[in-house]
């Protein structure tokens, strides 16, 4: 394993034993643990991206059908909606991540750039609002700007 996986599992480790223990993740614990998932993104690294999301965990995407846009709900449904992300965009990158948290929720706000298979550029602003739990992340709920 590369020296970064090995300290963002450790990081990761280190919030689900404060969580088993009755605490809550320290708010620079769960920033450690927001800036592993932007950097599990950046590495199109779906076992990194799923270190950090909690046992029972849903992902909301920006855009789809319903209100919420397309929900994918289960470690396997949203290993693959993940996983369907980089597929779509080969380059994929969410730049300048920035993160705050407030209890048990915490927001990423990031650009993201990619190419789709058509050659088409994509570059947008968004966030990720996140609900957490045992210091991981149990909803990650997307939105960005839409370009017109």
């Amino acid at each position: 394993m590369k020296r970064r996986q090995l300290l963002a599992g450790a990081v990761v480790g280190l919030a689900a034993a404060l969580a088993a223990d009755g605490a809550e993740a320290s708010d620079a614990t769960t920033l450690a643990m927001l800036e592993e998932f932007a950097a599990a993104w950046n590495r199109h690294d779906v076992d990194g991206l799923m270190a950090c999301m909690a046992p029972e965990c849903a992902f909301e995407t920006a855009a789809g059908k319903d209100v919420n846009g397309t929900r994918h709900v289960g470690r396997d449904a949203v290993r693959r909606a993940y996983a369907a992300v980089f597929e779509t965009y080969a380059d994929a990158r969410w730049n300048h991540p920035a993160h705050f948290v407030a209890g048990d929720r915490a927001v990423s706000e990031w650009t993201f750039t990619g190419t789709t298979k058509d050659g088409t550029k994509v570059e947008m602003n968004g966030c990720d609002i996140f609900t957490l739990q045992g210091g991981k992340i149990a909803l990650k709920n997307s939105y960005r700007k839409q370009r017109g």
